[in-house]
Formats: C-alpha cells, sequence, structure tokens
C-alpha cells in the first residue's frame, strides 16, 4: 500500500533478537464469508459526526495512497494534520491466529500486500483492545527462512537464518518483525482454519494501527497466498445499525447470484510500477442526464505509472483528479436547487442548506460512472449525505489534489462486489448487504 523504508540502523539489534527457520505450505481452500465490522461501530457517534470522521481518514488515506502511487512522499501527513487520529482504515476483520487459537482484529486492506501482526515479546507496540499474538504459546508457529518466496517478495527485508521484514509507511507509521508462518481461523460460525499462512510477527511497531490483511494484488496478500482467485464484499449502508455487519466473501462464496440481471464487469488494468492496486479504467462520469466533458487524459494510467483511476476498500470518500472533480461540482451547483451552506467544519467541501419543512421533497441529480463495458449507477444515498438535524445536504466526494482518482467505499454501499483475479476483472451489482 505504501512505500516502504530502509531501516539500516536497527538491523545490528533486530539480527540479535531471532533465530529458527520453518517454510510454509499452504493449504487447500475453498470458500468463506466473514463478517466485517466499521471501525466507528458501536461508538455512539451521531450520523454526522460518524461522517465528519470518515471524511477526515478518508483525506488522510487519500494522501498516502496518492503519495505512494506518485512514487514519493510529496503528500505524506503526520497525525498533527487531521484533528482525529488518521487511522486510514474502515473495515476490521475478526479473525484467530496459532494453536491454541487467539483472537485478533486486522485492517482489511485492498490496497497493501503484507499481513501483520503485533506480537510477544514486543520492544515498541500501539495500544490495542485485545491481547498481542505470543508465538511462544502456539504450536504452528513457525519462522520463514531468507530462501522463502515470501521472503523474497518482501520490498524490504534482511536476513539472520530467518527473514526479518522492515515496512515503513508514508504517514510515518511502521511494522518491523519476523516473517513466519501460523495457522490462520477464519469465520464467526462455521470456523474454517487455514495452516502456514505466512504473516509478519511485528515486535516493533508504531502508528495508528495494529494489525493489517492486506488483499492486494501481490504475492503476500491474504488472497494470493489462499490461492482462491477471487473476493468480494458486500458494505452495509452508514444508516443502518450496529447490530448489522458488512461481509467479506473468499473464494466460491464471493460469486455473485447467477440470477441477477444487474451484474456488470469491468477488466482491472494493471500498473507495473504499482501492482498491488487494483486500477480500473473510468471513460466518463454523468451527472443528471449531463455526462460531463471530462477529458480522456483526467482518468488515464500513464506510461510512467502516474495517474490513473483505482478502487479502494479503505478510502471512504471517492476522490477525482482536480479537472474531473471541478466539473462534478460545477454540475451539482447547477442542477441542485438549493442554497449553498458552509459545510467547512464538517470535512465536507460542497453542501446545501435543506428546506426547514421535513417533508419538503429534495430533487438530486444521478451520478453515474462510466467504467470500460459497464456503467456504476450510484444510489442517491451513495454519493449525497443528509442530516435533517444538521440541516445539510453534502456531496461525498472530494478534489484528490493530485493526477490520481480513487473510487471509495462509501460510493460502494449496497453493492455486491468481486474482485475476479483468475479473470482480471472487477464484477458488482446492487444487493441489500444487511440481507446477504
Amino acid at each position: 500500500m505504501y512505500a516502504v523504508k530502509p531501516f539500516e540502523n536497527m538491523l545490528p539489534i533486530l539480527v540479535l533478537l531471532l533465530a529458527s527457520l520453518v517454510p510454509p505450505a499452504i493449504s487447500a481452500f475453498d470458500g468463506l464469508r466473514v463478517d466485517l465490522t466499521h471501525v466507528d461501530a458501536g461508538r455512539n457517534f451521531t450520523k454526522f459526526e460518524l461522517l465528519q470522521r470518515m471524511a477526515l481518514r478518508s483525506r488522510a488515506r487519500s494522501a498516502m495512497l496518492v503519495s505512494k502511487a506518485a512514487g514519493g512522499s510529496a503528500n505524506s501527513i503526520s497525525a498533527t494534520d487531521v484533528p482525529v487520529s488518521p487511522n486510514p482504515y474502515e473495515y476490521t476483520i475478526g479473525v484467530s491466529i496459532g494453536t491454541p487459537a487467539q483472537p485478533l482484529l486486522l485492517m482489511l486492506d485492498t490496497g497493501s500486500d503484507l499481513i501483520w501482526t503485533q506480537c510477544q515479546p514486543c520492544l515498541s507496540c500501539t495500544n490495542q483492545s485485545f491481547p498481542l499474538y505470543d508465538p511462544s504459546q502456539s504450536a504452528t508457529y513457525s519462522p520463514l527462512p531468507c530462501s522463502s518466496k515470501l521472503c523474497q517478495a518482501l520490498p524490504q527485508s534482511a536476513c539472520h537464518a530467518q527473514c526479518l521484514y522492515l515496512y515503513e509507511y508514508l504517514d510515518n507509521s511502521f511494522t518491523v518483525g519476523t516473517l513466519a508462518s501460523e495457522a490462520f481461523t477464519f469465520g464467526s460460525t462455521n470456523n474454517v482454519t487455514v495452516p502456514n499462512l505466512g504473516f509478519g510477527c511485528g515486535f516493533q511497531n508504531q502508528g495508528n494501527f495494529n494489525g493489517i490483511a492486506g488483499f492486494g494484488r501481490g504475492p503476500l496478500s491474504l488472497i494470493s497466498q489462499l490461492g482462491v482467485g477471487k473476493f468480494g464484499y458486500c458494505f452495509i449502508s452508514y444508516d443502518d445499525d450496529d447490530s448489522k455487519s458488512s461481509a467479506l466473501m473468499l473464494g466460491s462464496a464471493a460469486s455473485l447470484n447467477g440470477s441477477s440481471t444487474n451484474i456488470q464487469s469491468t477488466p482491472f488494468v494493471t500498473n507495473t510500477s504499482q501492482p498491488t492496486y487494483y486500477y480500473l479504467s473510468l471513460d466518463g462520469i454523468t451527472v443528471g442526464t449531463i455526462r460531463l466533458p471530462i477529458p480522456r487524459s483526467a482518468f488515464a494510467l500513464q506510461q510512467n505509472g502516474t495517474g490513473g483511476v483505482f478502487i479502494d476498500s479503505g478510502t471512504s470518500f471517492t476522490q477525482l483528479t482536480t479537472v474531473a472533480y471541478k466539473l462534478v461540482r460545477s454540475a451539482f451547483l447547477s442542477q441542485v436547487k438549493l442554497p449553498v451552506a458552509n459545510g467547512t467544519a464538517e470535512g465536507f467541501d460542497l453542501c446545501f442548506s435543506l428546506p426547514s419543512s421535513p417533508s419538503a421533497k429534495v430533487d438530486v441529480p444521478k451520478l453515474i460512472f462510466h467504467l470500460e463495458g459497464a456503467d456504476m449507477d450510484l444510489p442517491r444515498d451513495n454519493y449525497m449525505l443528509q442530516d435533517s438535524t444538521m440541516g445539510l445536504m453534502c456531496l461525498a466526494m472530494f478534489d484528490s489534489g493530485s493526477e490520481i482518482s480513487i473510487i471509495g467505499n462509501f460510493q460502494q454501499q449496497n453493492m455486491h462486489i468481486v474482485y475476479d483475479l483468475d479473470d482480471q476483472k472487477l464484477s458488482f451489482a446492487p444487493a441489500q448487504c444487511d440481507q446477504l
């Protein structure tokens, strides 16, 4: 997901800490559904407080993703740039690890590959609500040798009989530890245990998160190691109560309903400079009945790896490159017949004042993303935030401030989305995710 920087000055200390090696061997895995929990679930935020926090996290994550995709750190941020903790993730996965099993929470991330968690004994760890994983208490923990394929796939590693990984993110968060294999248990009712998954056992960590499940396109990711060929998710509406969970589907469980007539598919685009991200070909945008005059170059992936559009599970709100965002914003300004309001305090760029009468009808133009071979016709609730208590209606979209555009998870609500790695395509269909 983000750039990794050298830690040569730490290696002499790290090298003295570890020894032993056992190679991994992933077993067969078919399919499974796993519950996803939103990071703010159960915290008693009002709807607009929830959306405000999402907006802040969205800007934080966008800055990091854009910086990585652009090949530099000019857009990197620090915690002081964002009023709330800029944890750049939205959904957690509950898993267990080891024998006997120890419970973990990992952040779902389609923008990175490495799977990792904090481990005992820990030199430096961030606070978390559950005990640190202790490899000494597991009969199935095995450090990986430096010769292993997973070690060779790390962007930055060191070797002392076993593989040490060094992984730093552009918000100055990092994790350092041992690359190892372990048994992972997935599912809340029909549990499935997968032995010998490669993961990072982090004993020196700093940042805003304590573990990640990478679902990117590289060999280190969970989906690649499972070898299931596809995964999917269905994010429930943000208006749904906290007792409901979104769904993550792995392998055969990810398949879309074959009887649906609304399934659409668009091919992935490969960016050799950033092979982890799920790039798509976005051909244009319609607001209302008007297809906007956005130049194709606004969404084009350049030969040097810059530009382009990718879909992301961890970015809350869609971020469009400046030329496209200005045209979208202008279209909503001209087509929404409401007074413009100042939404700066709420974290949004374009807001409107709602009529004083709660029964007054508010017309909102349609929003369609025209992808290669598919139209993502977004429901109103996937791009317009309306809160009568605040008297505001805001566009859930931002200017990325760069050449890169990101399709965020708010725009993906109540859609069953499948990442098909075998056929190299993204498929989607409308769904009632709380009933899936």
